[in-house]
């Protein structure tokens, strides 16, 4: 609404610092040039962490999304001159592995590079010490070198990006502390100052580790903990002198030694070196002092040689010519981490015009920068975010005692070789599901997920893969993985198995207008009577999927969502009429899933109704009773097998479980977990959002085309849906969602891993596990359309595995064994 203004929306930042500073420029460059910038330290370094920062840009990590800010914040930079000098310096990055488990951890980062498009190379000791003299290479098992990684320039990458956004009109304030936000009617209406209040159509929090106090102005919680960073300098090296342009200070590789938590830069003829090897050191951003009232500055705490001094011995050990010097210099300098390691973004619901941008770093700045300010003029981002939005976290991750704890050790672990599956120590237990007594019984071996509890499989299963013939697995492959997984999938296959399904979000959608408001929202048609059941998606406005949904009507103004994260509910809320209410009911309910060829056995002496395939067709749903406990009954199947979802209050759940479990005794009934799951869906091709489809894939592309109904009438998406045309239509993106078998039937690999064509990188994998009834991995990948039976190969930690192009559902394509 405020885009038609001449000038754009008056957009009020708060924080100067690299985020401040680089979204300024990217929202005057879109034509939004009425944006005031504010600070409350004095510029160009106004004190926070962009003032103090190193300016490290390493840019592959298992975040496709982290990858692509960090390459235009290189590429963006890159470009931009400040001294008469670039912002960026590509001097490279080297990596180092000094262990076993670093070096193989390497080829899997430099499969990571190959699937985002960075140029990356594993090399030797040798070519190691070529790159960094110093080294003392005999410790060195090689490294991952990334040439066209380096360092910003932060501060003159600030004033250069500040000076083009003044020039289109923005006006930079310094010294004006923020003490508060206006609102009215769930609106941000203007930043008050000490200095005079500055009315805002949007007001964006940059503020970086001060964001938890701009956000408790605005009423709106920031997951984030500041915590303090040691950073320390040496004297002058004679080993470096004359080597480096005192302007840039560098020629040589940003050097990571991952396996001692230490990196190092050069600084003309000295060496800078940060640390992550000491205790968590976390600062209330509530009482750090004002610019004028700090020693050096806010983000800068004093120096503990204490912490310190373990780190120095490791560098010493691995630069030689290190013993013979000293540091001189030396900071706890202060910034940001939150409870998964990634950036809080987005627009607060509650407070519609306040936006976030916290909890990022120099590396990611400029990416981050472009990405709010397309979301803000644009109405969303090019790329998808979903790992970054600030509605992710579940309220359970909310608080303080959980940020600040989950904070701490992303600290701890930003170095650390992470398995995929590899799930954070404490709080746990935090939310469990009714039945988790029982799993416990039963040996359930538990990973975490949204702060539930899930079990992966049971132990008490073990000896059911007895004599089950398994190809062996590596050890990363068989990290948090277990033979009992084949041993669930096949009794999903050949009997009947419970999963617990509760952590899966559900949703009522009530009122006269429940029916018109799903319509709008979602692409296929819900216009069906009450006991159906649809699989639909909801749409961004340029037809990108935001998530996939189960809806069941159950009555003409209910219905029952099934959706998959906190921004589904946040979504829907934002667009949801007064004469429409929604409300998360996960918490309160539970679901089990009873899947197998003896489930209607299972399930039918239980209750009065008829669940013969005729009274209780596919994708329908009905309210009844199992035993004594009411249920409402969904026939559906994520697992490729006759079954039934059924979803009772909390409260009943552990009688729910005891029902069937008692009940399915005579049929050979066993608790399965997510592994088998996992498995068994993918051997059916049923999709995962956020892992196979985002809001940068369409549903033609992404094999969902069967959820959309052009002919509905109006709803979100569908215009952007009907410029690209059908699937085969001449200018979609040429890619597909595509199916692959392993050609050997003992390779296994886990997702993310680049996918070579001809020999050439040309997607990645999105999802894997091996297909216990197949017998072979199963993985998809985004790959150009390529026909079936097509040779590719997947990189699985520096070795080319062979898999072919398969045609989907890999299993039971007639779809018998779920509709009988």
């Amino acid at each position: 609404m405020n885009a038609v203004l001449p000038h754009g929306p008056r957009v009020v930042v708060i924080g100067a610092g690299i985020v401040g500073c680089s979204l300024a420029d990217e929202l005057t460059a879109r034509g939004w040039t009425d944006v005031t910038v504010l600070d409350q330290g004095p510029l160009p370094a106004p004190g926070g962490s962009t003032s103090h920062a190193p300016g490290l840009v390493f840019r592959t990590g298992p975040s496709r999304t982290l990858t692509a800010f960090a390459a235009y914040t290189v590429e963006k930079f890159g470009a931009l001159e400040a001294d008469g000098l670039p912002c960026f310096t590509p001097v490279g990055g080297l990596e180092l592995a000094t262990t076993p488990e670093r070096w193989a951890d390497l080829h899997r980062k430099a499969g990571f590079a190959a699937s985002w498009g960075i140029h990356a190379e594993l090399v030797g000791p040798a070519r190691c010490k070529e790159l960094w003299p110093l080294l003392d290479e005999s410790k060195v098992l090689g490294g991952l070198y990334t040439p066209d990684d380096g360092l910003a320039r932060a501060v003159p990458a600030c004033r250069a990006q500040r000076e083009r956004a003044r020039a289109r009109g923005a006006r930079f304030l310094d010294r004006h502390t923020v003490t508060g936000i206006e609102r009215d009617g769930g609106r941000v209406t203007a930043v008050v100052t000490d200095r005079g209040t500055f009315p805002a159509d949007h007001v964006v929090s940059a503020a970086g580790f001060w964001g938890p106090v701009i956000g408790r102005m605005a009423g709106v919680d920031v997951p984030l903990l500041p915590l303090a960073h040691q950073y320390a300098k040496t004297a002058p090296l004679p080993e470096l002198a004359g080597a480096n342009d005192p302007r840039t200070e560098a020629s040589r590789p940003i050097l990571r030694f991952q396996d001692r938590d230490l990196y190092f830069r050069e600084h003309t003829d000295r060496i800078g070196i940060g640390s992550y090897a000491h205790r968590p050191l976390p600062v209330d951003p509530f009482t750090v002092p004002a610019y004028d009232d700090a020693k050096d500055m806010p983000s800068s705490y004093p120096f503990t040689p204490e912490d310190f001094a373990p780190s120095w011995e490791d560098c010493r050990g691995l630069l030689p010519a290190l013993k013979d010097t000293e540091i001189t210099e030396g900071f706890n300098g202060v910034f940001s981490f939150t409870p998964d390691g990634m950036p809080v973004l987005g627009e607060a619901r509650t407070l519609r015009g306040f936006w976030l941008a916290e909890a990022v770093w120099v590396t990611h700045s400029a990416g981050v920068a472009k990405a709010v300010a397309e979301w803000m003029v644009d109405g969303r981002p090019s790329l998808d975010l979903h790992e970054c939005e600030l509605t992710r976290f579940e309220d359970a991750q909310r608080s303080p005692a959980y940020v600040a704890e989950r904070g701490a050790r992303q600290f701890v672990e930003v170095y650390d070789v992470i398995h995929p599956l590899q799930p954070m120590d404490r709080p746990r237990p935090l939310r469990v599901s009714p039945f988790h007594a029982r799993q416990q019984e039963l040996g359930a071996v538990f990973l975490e997920g949204g702060g539930w509890e899930r079990p992966h499989w049971y132990e008490a299963n073990a000896p059911l893969a007895e004599g089950i013939d398994l190809p062996g697995r590596d050890a990363w492959a068989a990290r948090h993985w277990s033979p009992v997984a084949a041993a669930e999938a096949r009794a999903t296959r050949e009997r009947v198995a419970l999963y617990d399904m509760t952590p899966l979000r559900r949703l009522e959608v009530a009122g006269p207008g429940s029916l018109a408001f799903l319509q709008r929202m979602t692409s296929n048609n819900l216009a069906k009577k009450p006991g159906a059941v649809t699989y639909t998606l909801l749409l961004d406005e340029a037809g990108g999927i935001r998530s996939d949904l189960t809806v069941a009507r159950l009555a003409p103004d209910l219905f029952q969502v099934g959706a998959n994260s906190p921004a589904d509910l946040d979504w829907l809320l934002r667009h949801a009429p007064d004469d429409v209410h929604l409300r998360d009911i996960t918490s309160g309910t539970c679901c089990v899933g009873v899947w197998g060829p003896l489930a209607r056995a299972l399930v039918q002496p239980l209750t009065r109704d008829d669940f013969s395939h005729e009274a209780f067709g596919y994708f329908k749903a009905r309210q009844t009773y199992i035993g004594h406990v009411p249920v409402t009954a969904m026939r559906l199947s994520y697992v490729g097998e006759l079954g039934w979802e059924l979803y009772t209050s909390a409260d009943l759940g552990l009688r729910l479980w005891d029902t069937l479990w008692e009940a399915g005794q005579e049929h050979g009934v066993i608790a399965a977990g997510r592994s088998a799951f996992n498995s068994l869906r993918l051997e059916k091709g049923y999709r995962a959002w956020g892992h196979d489809m985002t809001t940068e894939h369409h549903p033609h592309e992404a094999g969902v085309g069967f959820a959309v109904r052009m002919n509905k009438g109006d709803f979100v998406g569908r215009s952007a849906l009907e410029a690209l045309g059908g699937p085969d239509a001449p200018g979609r993106p040429a890619r597909r969602l595509t199916p692959l078998l392993l050609d050997d039937p003992s390779a296994v690999v886990l997702g993310k891993e680049p996918v070579y064509v001809d020999g050439t990188p040309a997607g990645y994998v999105t999802s894997a596990s091996y297909g216990y009834t197949l017998g072979r991995c199963v993985a998809y990948a985004w790959l150009p359309p390529l026909e079936t039976g097509t040779g590719v190969h997947i990189e699985y930690f520096g070795e080319k595995v062979p898999a072919t192009v398969a045609e989907e559902p890999l299993f039971d394509p007639e779809m018998t064994r779920i509709r009988r």
